[in-house]
């Protein structure tokens, strides 16, 4: 039986627990759980994390801890009793552990690792807590280093900042906000502006000395310098050196240290030096031999100086090398270190070229002992004080140094012909003689020694040393303690002997106790000899000591006068003085005579000396007070105000508490308070007198001591007679605070004494409070208090300074502990707040005002019901609450200061007076909101105060109002905005509705509810999980609050809805948008009242709709809205327009708005991706588009063709840029209409925009090399600098049309691919989804390359390994599916490319622009399918997919808009294939001819391609197919297609036999026995072909090269065939195609293959090497450049998008015998041609061989194009002529002579050029056929190779597919006669224009729309392009024979300049 728990509540489960038994709770270890219930050993309850899934699960699983339970029962809540540190600790913990994960993931290996740290310093420092065996002080460290770390954590991680009290999360309900807001600031400012340290230190490392000449031990001496004052500032740090210049004691490195503590910021300065001085313990001279002397001695080294200001500049932390340097003569060592400052380098130079002291020196900052805790290099570290006392002397800081510096001496020769050379040696000697050990210190490195030896200069009579000693000798051994100079001469002998010559000595204290004086000493020298003995001090203490002392002792001084010894002594004691004056006054009673003097001296005696005696001072006033108070009283107190007032001074303030604890515990005057009473009460009285001014306010400066001494005074005298006098005590005190409030009622104007005084007295009466409070009742004391502030005048004129100081007292008032008692309080308050108003209706000292409001407020509890608390909030809200808004308007409107400290103190303000307003709304109630509306008698007035606080509000709710990591704030503040404004609506619709309707405020209440909302930091679905739980918990969603209380006042509205249509449209939209579904439910509705109301008022709600539109654009693009918002949007408003009479409308306005919701999230969506991509510019498209054809926004549409040109521009489609900003340019004119700055243009007329347009549409072209659409434009806009006769402007233009003409003829341009690409499932943007699109390449994009792209931007996409179209399944699939293929282009226009004489560099323009129609070849079998032979059965399916806009555009994609269809039978196929391949052998021939090509290699492969392929049975199988007896008498209609096929046999023979001679001519040596291999093959082949000798077979046929050799046949007797003659023998190798894909192994045989290898030094199945002509059946998903030989070799098992074709080897041998044009384009077979070689593949339309070309129309498949170069006749004209009657062909082989066409009577001609006829192509056909077919779009595969055949792209590749930039020379050198020419060529010119080089299409229900009105070419313009020749055919056979004469070619008619 399951039993609720009652004690069992909360848990942490210590193992993870998979829940398996039925209704089981899964738990993860560290989880924490509610318990609920109990039953056998199994508990019931949730997981904190998913409080909504309750469960059970093991009770051992669960360790149970302690806490207590709130709100016991369904709703109860739990709260652990642990450490509030604690439990922040591991819930924050917690959070960090997912974000910490999500760093790795980020890669910000930094912090993650940091973070990594500091977690387990936490875990550590978690686990010492919970162990509780800290002491109280520990644990308090322990928490601060808690806190510390979470707090670092926080702020790295971007989390919120924790308020915290004494270490504790504090709960902002619990505490006023005014202290919720200083304890965020406290820790704001912790964090951000950390607190300038006023002491500073600086810590020094010993490392190393490097010099060349050592060999003896050093001494290092560092000191600090001061070279202002010229005196050392700081002890000495003393460290001993090796004799190779390290620190000895390695193993202690802390002895290598020191840290110099308490500098001063005044000692940061540049004159303040680090000094280092070296000296070295050896032999007198440095260079004298070892044995010289074995005596060692102490002789200067070197001297190093570094300026401290150094230190702040650089990293201190890193190692210094310091320079040495030695004095040239030793007598100035004692100031080298001045010298090197001074820079004066006459006296010293450097030691040793490479000598140098390396040191590591940093300083640090704060207070030394947290200094000592967090840094672990100072542990152990000796400390180098400060010269005498620091700047702050401490109380018990117990000191008794005596300094003593060695400075210099005077000495006689003493007989010798040389000076001495003189060692001192120091000792302590106390009173009994004996010398005192250890009490000698030569600095902080080393420890105290017995005596001293000074260094020795040498041969020096006149010493000067200069150095520092610290005596530290205790007091008790100072008195009698004197010191001993001893003076010896160092020989430099053998021996090394030290001889006594004298000694020095001086007593340590003055017989009446005065210890020795500061300053410079002159010490006798007295003489002695060596064997003296000084044991006994007494037989020379007698002797003086000093020079000052021979007055009196002349007798025996006179010998020793010539020689002395200065010593320089300063005592820093705590216990002795050298104040004589200070001795008197303490041993007054001895002398009473002297009171008086010495009374007068104390305020002349230093006040570290006072200190140091303070409470013996202290008694000794007090005790003449008590003996002799009338006479001596005034100067006792005066000598009383002097010690407190110098205890205010800085350095001596840490005295207070002593001074505090002596009156506390040892003052014993009980009767001093009449005396103290009596004369403070005089001082104040004479205030107004104008003597004594500065003595007077000396007085009241220390007041607050005096009043202490008073009540202490009392409280003693109360004690001791039982409280007698009260009343009298009571009277004095009135009548002193009487005369106070007398002179403090006195007005001044200006600055005056008396007023100086006032602010004296004000500035420290607070302090008195509490003294009064242990006399008198805190309501006695409040009335005191309060009738001394109430006499403050309140004049505005009064001394600005005196208002400040009166504020001041005010403030220091309420932070009293008086202020804190309820009583006090409710009669202080009414003259603080009226101080308060004053200031801030003057707005004056707006700091100190905040600063008193807070501290008020701070006062006041939240949820205080006292009766109190209730008053002083009504007194409060009617005295302060508007002027309380009027200043946070004012200080917030202001413009915020320049300076840093300004500004953060303008802040502060505005901070406090916010937290102020916010503590005061939270504190009222019900009855103060009453009180305060009923308090306003008007409308007017209730109007003002509205429009007051609503503004307030909105900016309280502004981002910058609070940091933005304060989210505790923002949400406490929000809480008290939306209570007060639920409070003010009721107002709002009881005064401001129907007739008194006022539209301003309500617009101000709407527009606070929208920003409200929107906040940042209230949307919860930013919020981690267990912070938005906090959230909700304590305060609920405020955004459904404040929706739920929006909509209640728009439906109070009623009528007056039409006055915020559309206004509030845009804000009502963003607020809907927030993902909240019931703030969304809430608000949308009121979209349709908005409808239904504008409906009402004009009939229609386009303002509604427009408005929706417009702000739907902009703020989905800052990210707002999802998929679920668009369906909430459609559904809602759907169902509530259901029973509306403007239904209709209704819904086509949320249909309209829906869709475009579906494509600005597609947009939003693509824009969040990294990089530019095709999906971006895409979805711009479809949104363009979208806004121009549904909604016709011009704004938004021009706006979205700047975010489509600018994604152009970064993904460098300039093409596609230039088309895009042309659809902007065809929306102005040429005109001066002025328009405004848009975007990034201007304020402009519109022609001057039209022109920029122009120029950098131009510019985009050029850089897209798309030079031609350029040309257009520079025409266009020269005519407008024509017309304006701009003939500057237009110069440029026509010399950069000019240009354009010269790129199109020099440089390359690279032809793209095109793919095919469908998008088929539901998981695709709206705009691609089941579509299918056509894609142009990029440069060098390959198939493979393209396919890896789409799949990178679709990541999720899955690709489809057919071609076939997909079924409905695919369409309607959850998921994305990618098909690809390669297309073929099909230019619209044919003329350009067929024409003669055109530059490739022209025709590859129009080869690939502008295509609407694309091609694709799917291969299949149809029928029986004959193993030996395939191609009997293999078709093709031929699709042509057709655009809605042609490409380029203005995207590299368009959707395709139809599909045709239409299959080829085999035969055409082969015919195809021929055609091809014939015109890529002669483009090949040509090139070589002309020589464009580098090497001959490409036409060797080709040959031998072709060659062996034939050999081996490549058109074998042709014939074995289609020349069979069964296939013709089956087949008669292919009669005709038959006899082509057979005369592009025999014409690819003839062009072989050709292309061989040429081969021939320029074949390199090392290839003749390939060349010869050829020419046998070439033989074999035509045996094959039936061929023996064309001179028996064929008729002489011309054939013009451009190189003008012709080709002419060696005999021109026609052949004849029957069904059976076309027999051929099969041959058993395998048909290798023409032009197998890159000449693979497959299509060479092995021997030619190996020939061409050792030729060309290349691996014959290098697919990279031979980069040939690829086979027609190129795979469609393969790249039609250049497809890698794993794909090309039909394998059926594709990477990405092999057909599913179940018999991967039938597919394979399939494939392998597909004839160029009938294999697939998909993606395992090659693609037909390079770029450059791109076979426009239409069929052959005569009536004779009807073929099925769905890319041509009726009247297309009957004409015939114009002929290539390569071709005598045209299908045309053979047409025309069959029609006519004049030629007849039979209608099958054999066929007679007589029938033959005239291509075949043409007479022979001679070797020599030949004269060609304008009408035909500059080359004549070999094709002894009736007619030439020819196909109509014929574009043959040029090879179009690179030196490498790798790259798919040749230098060659501008070459012309079917004719060469020779070709046009050869017409112009050889002009062909026309024969009966009866067509004029000026109608034909006209018929053949070129169609435009570039438009913009869109294609609706397949017909082009009109050329943009920007790019129209004008009907009169010829065409640009060259004229076509006039197609004439000769009337007779007869002429045909003949020798044709040499006429001249037509001239073309001239063009215009605007001409196109």
């Amino acid at each position: 039986m399951w039993i609720p728990t009652e004690h069992e509540k909360y848990g942490v489960v210590i193992a993870s627990f998979r829940g398996t038994v039925p209704h089981s709770l899964s738990l993860e270890i560290g989880d924490t759980v509610q318990i609920l219930e109990k039953c056998d050993g199994w508990y019931r309850g949730f997981a904190f994390k998913n409080p909504n899934i309750k469960g059970i699960f093991p009770s051992n699983y669960i360790h149970l801890k302690n806490a207590c339970v709130k709100n016991k029962g369904q709703f109860e809540m739990v709260i652990p009793t642990e450490d509030s540190v604690i439990t922040e600790m591991t819930s924050t913990l917690r959070d960090w552990g997912t974000m910490w994960k999500q760093l790795y993931v980020r890669n910000e290996g930094d912090l993650f690792h940091r973070l990594w740290h500091i977690m387990n310093e936490i875990l550590d420092l978690r686990r010492q807590v919970l162990v509780g065996h800290l002491t109280h002080d520990r644990m308090k460290d322990v928490k601060r280093h808690i806190t510390a770390r979470l707090d670092w954590g926080n702020e790295q991680l971007g989390l919120d900042l924790v308020p915290r009290k004494e270490y504790a999360m504090v709960d902002p309900e619990e505490i006023s906000i005014t202290e919720l807001y200083r304890l965020m600031e406290h820790r704001h400012r912790k964090k951000d502006t950390p607190v300038p340290a006023s002491s500073h230190h600086l810590f020094v490392q010993m490392k190393s000395l490097m010099c060349s000449n050592l060999g003896e031990e050093l001494e290092v001496i560092f000191s600090l310098f001061d070279s202002k004052e010229n005196r050392p500032i700081s002890e000495r740090f003393f460290l001993k050196l090796n004799r190779n210049g390290l620190p000895k004691c390695p193993e202690k490195p802390e002895r290598h240290c020191s840290l110099f503590v308490d500098l001063g910021s005044s000692e940061l300065r540049k004159d303040i030096y680090i000094m280092v001085h070296i000296i070295r313990i050896g032999r007198m001279g440095a260079g004298e031999k070892k044995n010289a002397c074995n005596v060692q001695y102490r002789r200067p080294f070197g001297c190093a100086v570094l300026s401290i200001a150094d230190l702040l500049a650089g990293d201190t932390k890193d190692d210094l090398i310091l320079k040495v340097y030695m004095c040239n003569t030793e007598s100035d060592w004692y100031q080298i270190h001045e010298n090197i400052i001074k820079k004066l380098n006459a006296r010293y130079n450097l030691t040793g070229s490479n000598a140098g002291l390396a040191v590591s020196l940093q300083l640090l900052h704060g207070d030394i002992e947290q200094i000592r805790r967090d840094s672990m290099f100072t542990h152990g570290v000796s400390i180098t004080r400060k010269l005498g006392f620091s700047n702050i002397i401490m109380p018990g800081e117990m000191r008794n140094d005596l300094y003593i510096t060695m400075e210099r001496g005077e000495f006689e020769k003493g007989g010798k012909s040389v000076a001495r050379n003189v060692e001192v040696t120091m000792y302590i000697v106390d009173s009994g003689g004996q010398i005192l050990k250890d009490f000698i210190s030569f600095g902080s490195g080393e420890p105290p020694a017995t005596e001293f030896h000074s260094f020795v200069l040498y041969h020096n009579n006149s010493p000067r040393w200069a150095e520092l000693l610290k005596l530290p000798i205790p007091v008790d051994k100072f008195r009698g303690a004197h010191l001993r100079f001893e003076f010896r001469h160092c020989s430099t002998k053998e021996k090394g002997e030290k001889k006594l010559f004298g000694f020095s000595f001086v007593p340590l204290m003055q017989e009446n106790g005065r210890t020795l004086p500061d300053g410079t000493h002159e010490l006798i020298v007295h003489k002695c000899e060596e064997n003296v003995s000084l044991q006994d001090s007494s037989r020379y203490l007698k002797f003086p000591f000093s020079k000052g002392h021979l007055l009196g002792n002349n007798h025996q001084a006179v010998k020793t006068t010539k020689e002395s010894f200065w010593i320089t002594s300063f005592l820093c004691s705590t216990k002795l003085t050298q104040n004589g004056d200070m001795l008197d006054l303490l041993k007054w009673r001895a002398h009473p005579e002297k009171i008086a003097g010495c009374l007068s001296k104390l305020k002349e005696i230093d006040g570290s000396e006072i200190v140091k005696f303070l409470q013996d001072t202290l008694d000794t006033l007090f005790g003449i007070l008590d003996e002799n108070s009338q006479k001596y009283g005034s100067q006792v107190f005066d000598c009383l105000v002097h010690i407190i007032n110098m205890l205010q001074d800085s350095k001596f303030h840490h005295f207070k508490p002593v001074m505090d604890t002596y009156i506390e515990s040892h003052f014993a005057g009980a009767l001093a308070y009449r005396d103290l009473i009596k004369v403070l009460k005089w001082h104040v009285d004479r205030i107004t007198e104008v003597e004594r001014q500065a003595h007077n306010q000396e007085v009241l400066k220390a007041q607050e001591y005096i009043f202490k001494y008073i009540v202490q005074s009392r409280k003693l005298f109360s004690l001791a007679t039982g409280g007698q006098n009260e009343e009298e005590f009571c009277c004095c005190i009135q009548e002193l605070l009487m005369s106070v409030r007398f002179f403090l009622s006195q007005e001044t104007k200006g600055a005056s004494t008396l007023s100086q005084a006032q602010s004296v007295f004000l500035s420290s009466f607070p302090a008195v409070y509490s003294e009064l409070l242990k006399l008198f009742d805190v309501r006695e004391v409040a009335n005191l208090v309060r009738d001394t502030l109430g006499s403050l005048p309140t004049i505005t004129n009064a001394d600005e300074s005196l208002q400040a100081v009166k504020l001041q007292c005010i403030g220091k008032t309420v932070e009293s502990q008086l202020y804190t008692s309820p009583e006090s309080r409710y009669i202080l308050l009414p003259v603080v707040l009226h101080h308060l108003y004053v200031h801030l209706q003057e707005q004056k000292d707006l700091v100190m005002c905040a600063r008193i409001l807070s501290n008020i407020f701070c006062l006041i509890k939240k949820n205080s019901s006292e009766k109190s608390v209730l008053e002083e909030i009504d007194v409060i809200v009617n005295s302060l609450l508007d002027v309380l808004l009027r200043t946070i308007l004012e200080i917030t409107s202001r413009p915020q200061p320049a300076g840093s400290a300004t500004r953060l103190q303008f802040q502060d303000v505005t901070g406090e007076f916010v937290s102020c307003l916010l503590s005061l709304l939270r504190q009222m109630t019900d009855r103060h909101y009453q009180q305060l509306l009923d308090r306003f008698k008007t409308r007017d007035e209730l109007r003002e105060f509205l429009l007051q606080i609503f503004t307030v509000f909105r900016i309280l709710i502004r981002p910058e109002m609070f940091p933005k990591d304060w989210t505790v704030m923002r949400l406490v503040a929000n809480n008290v905005i939306i209570t007060t404004v639920l409070y003010l609506s009721d107002a709002l619709r009881k005064n401001f509705l129907n007739e008194s309707f006022d539209y301003k405020i309500w617009d101000s209440y709407f527009y606070l509810a929208v920003i409200f909302i929107n906040q940042l930091c209230l949307q919860l679905e930013m919020f981690t999980p267990s912070k938005k739980k906090k959230v909700l918990e304590k305060y609920g969603d405020m955004r459904v609050t404040m929706g739920c209380e929006i909509f209640s006042m728009w439906q109070n509205l009623g009528e007056h809805k039409v006055h915020f249509i559309p206004a509030l449209i845009g804000p009502f939209l963003e607020v809907t948008l927030i993902p909240q579904p019931d703030l969304r439910n809430v608000m949308i509705p009121i979209f349709h009242d908005m409808m239904d109301w504008e409906q009402r008022r004009s009939g229609n709600f386009k303002q509604v709709e427009a408005k929706l539109i417009d702000k739907l654009d902009s703020l989905m693009s800052e990210g707002k809205g999802d998929e679920t918002y668009r369906e909430l949007f459609n559904s809602i408003l759907l169902k509530k327009i259901e029973r509306e009479t403007w239904r209709e409308s209704g819904i086509s306005l949320i249909a309209t708005v829906t869709r475009l919701m579906e494509r600005l999230l597609d947009y939003r969506d693509c824009m969040k991706m990294g990089e530019v991509d095709g999906k971006k510019i895409g979805c711009t498209v479809s949104l363009l588009n979208f806004y121009k054809t549904e909604l016709n926004k011009e704004e938004m549409y021009i706006r979205y063709i700047h975010k489509l040109y600018d994604l152009h521009l970064k993904a460098q489609n300039f093409t596609e840029a230039a088309y895009t900003l042309l659809l902007y340019d065809e929306l102005l004119e040429w005109s001066d209409r002025p328009l405004r700055e848009f975007l990034n243009y201007p304020m402009q007329t519109e022609w001057q925009r039209k022109e920029y347009l122009h120029l950098t549409i131009i510019q985009n072209f050029d850089r897209g090399k798309c030079w031609e659409n350029g040309i257009i434009l520079c025409r266009k806009i020269a005519d407008q600098y024509e017309s304006y006769y701009d003939y500057r402007n237009l110069s440029k233009m026509r010399v950069m049309e000019a240009s354009l003409y010269d790129k199109i003829m020099d440089q390359q341009r690279l032809e793209p691919e095109f793919f095919r690409v469908g998008f088929y499932g539901k998981k695709f943007p709206f705009f691609l989804r089941n579509k299918e699109f056509v894609c142009r390449g990029h440069d060098y994009e390959r198939l493979e390359a393209f396919q890896q792209r789409m799949l990178n931007e679709f990541p999720h996409a899955i690709a489809m390994q057919h071609a076939n179209q997909p079924d409905e399944t695919i369409f309607q699939a959850e998921a994305q599916y990618l098909q690809i293929y390669a297309v073929t282009p099909i230019p619209e226009s044919q003329e350009v490319l067929q024409r003669e004489g055109i530059p490739d560099n022209i025709k590859s323009f129009y080869k690939v622009n502008h295509i609407w129609r694309f091609r694709y070849d799917r291969p299949f079998h149809k029928g029986t399918k004959d193993k030996d032979n395939e191609f009997k059965s293999l078709w093709v399916e031929r699709t042509t997919l057709i655009l809605v806009q042609s490409l380029p555009g203005i995207s590299r994609w368009f959707e395709v808009e139809k599909r045709e269809v239409v299959e080829m039978s085999p035969l055409e196929n082969a015919i195809e294939v021929l055609e091809n391949k014939n015109q890529q052998l002669r483009t090949l021939i040509s090139q070589c001819q002309t020589r464009q090509m580098q090497n001959i290699n490409p036409l060797t492969m080709c040959l031998n391609g072709v060659i062996d392929a034939a050999v081996n049975g490549g058109v074998t199988r042709y014939q074995e197919a289609f020349f069979v007896k069964e296939y013709i008498l089956n087949h008669p209609e292919d009669g005709e297609k038959i006899t082509c096929l057979r005369e592009l046999m025999l014409e690819q023979a003839q062009i072989l036999e050709f292309g061989l001679a040429v081969h021939e001519k320029f074949v390199p040596q090392d290839m003749r026995p390939l060349h010869k291999k050829l020419v046998d093959q070439f033989f074999v082949m035509k045996s094959s072909l039936g061929i023996q000798e064309f001179a028996a077979c064929v008729q002489a046929s011309p054939i013009h090269f451009p190189n003008g050799s012709p080709r002419v046949s060696r005999n021109s007797m026609p052949v004849s065939m029957s069904p059976e003659g076309a027999r051929v023998i099969p041959r058993r190798s395998p048909l290798s195609y023409p032009a197998a894909n890159r000449y693979s192994s497959s299509s060479l045989s092995s021997q030619a293959s190996a020939e061409v290898s050792n030729i060309t030094g290349q691996s014959e199945s290098s697919d990279e090497v031979f980069n040939m002509q690829p086979s027609p059946s190129t795979s469609s998903l393969s790249s039609t450049h250049s497809a890698s030989p794993n794909v090309t070799s039909s394998a059926p098992s594709s990477a990405r998008g092999s057909p599913l074709l179940s018999d991967k080897l039938k597919h394979s041998r399939e494939n392998s015998c597909l004839s160029p044009r009938e294999r697939p384009c998909s993606a395992i077979y090659p693609n037909p041609s390079e770029p450059s070689q791109r076979i426009l593949f239409n069929h052959i339309g005569d009536g004779v061989l009807p073929r099925s070309d769905p890319n041509l129309s009726g009247p297309e498949k009957a004409v015939n194009s114009t002929p290539s170069s390569w071709s005598l006749d045209s299908g045309k004209e053979a047409r025309n002529m069959s029609d006519s009657g004049k030629l007849m062909t039979p209608p099958v082989p054999p066929r007679p002579t007589q029938t033959a066409s005239p291509a075949r009577h043409v007479t022979s001609v001679s070797p020599s050029p030949a004269g060609r006829s304008p009408m035909k192509g500059s080359v004549q056909s070999f094709t002894p056929s009736p007619v030439d077919y020819h196909s109509s779009g014929l574009i043959s595969n040029s090879p179009v190779l690179s030196g490498s055949y790798s790259s798919g792209i040749s230098s060659l590749s501008r070459c012309s597919m079917s004719e060469t930039s020779g070709f046009e020379t050869q017409v112009n050198e050889h002009p062909v006669p026309i024969s009966n020419c009866n067509i004029s060529e000026e109608p034909v010119r006209k018929e053949s224009k070129t169609p435009p080089p570039y438009s913009v299409y869109e294609r609706t229900l397949r017909r082009p729309v009109p050329l943009p009105h920007s790019l129209s070419i004008p009907i009169t313009d010829p065409p640009a392009l060259p004229p076509k020749p006039l197609l004439v055919r000769p009337n007779n056979l007869e002429n045909s024979s003949k020798r044709t004469e040499q006429v001249p070619r037509p001239r073309p008619l001239p063009r215009k300049v605007s001409q196109l």
